[in-house]
């Protein structure tokens, strides 16, 4: 396995100005941040950048995730509704398991960033996360998140836990890991239960 990228974006595709701008926002920065740390890696990998045409979605995917060092996870409640989106947390959750056999781990692979709070409570995969940053005070409003020093200090703690996988990944990745060997999980289930709709008595 050769690393290609800093982190993989798992998010849910959005249409209109709000998420499409914090979505690009939050890239910007973190290239920014990250680009002295690497050697010729990608900082990020992005779906709608870096993916061309094709019916073999899946594999492209799987293999992107497999080449990626860590998982930015852009949590709004539209991310737990998708199938799509689950199933792209479920598979980093499986190459967290596989990279624990190669060195120990100092966090989790996943990095959680809350973008739009759900109306309720955020679900478990956030909460039990070693570390998540709640961004979701971002506005159309909001000034650049590069040089936005309400931001800054999140983004940092972001950038210092990839560049640390990073270095251990350089070290102990077996030499002889195939990333044309992973392949997608099934889609898991809802991330919350359906609550029962009650309707009075007439």
């Amino acid at each position: 396995m050769a690393i290609r990228y800093g982190c993989f974006f798992s998010y849910a595709h959005g249409r209109h100005d709000l998420m499409l701008r914090f979505k690009t926002a939050l890239a910007d920065a973190l290239r920014c941040y990250l680009e002295p740390y690497f050697d010729n890696e990608d900082e990020l990998f992005v779906d709608h950048e870096q993916l061309g045409g094709g019916d073999d979605l899946d594999r492209k995917i799987a293999r992107a995730m497999c080449e990626s060092v860590c998982m930015i996870m852009i949590y709004t409640p539209k991310y737990e509704a998708h199938p799509y989106t689950r199933r792209e947390y479920a598979a980093m959750q499986l190459l967290e398991a596989e990279r624990s056999q190669w060195y120990d781990l100092p966090s989790h692979l996943i990095i959680p960033v809350i973008m739009t709070r759900h109306p309720t409570k955020l679900p478990p995969q956030i909460t039990n996360s070693s570390l998540y940053v709640d961004f979701s005070h971002f506005t159309m409003a909001t000034a650049d998140l590069k040089s936005n020093i309400d931001f800054i200090p999140d983004i940092d703690k972001i950038v210092k836990r990839i560049v640390l996988h990073y270095q251990y990944q350089k070290m102990y990745t077996p030499a002889s890991h195939d990333c044309n060997h992973f392949v997608l999980p099934d889609v898991p289930p809802e991330w919350r239960d359906i609550p029962e709709v009650l309707f009075p008595k007439k």
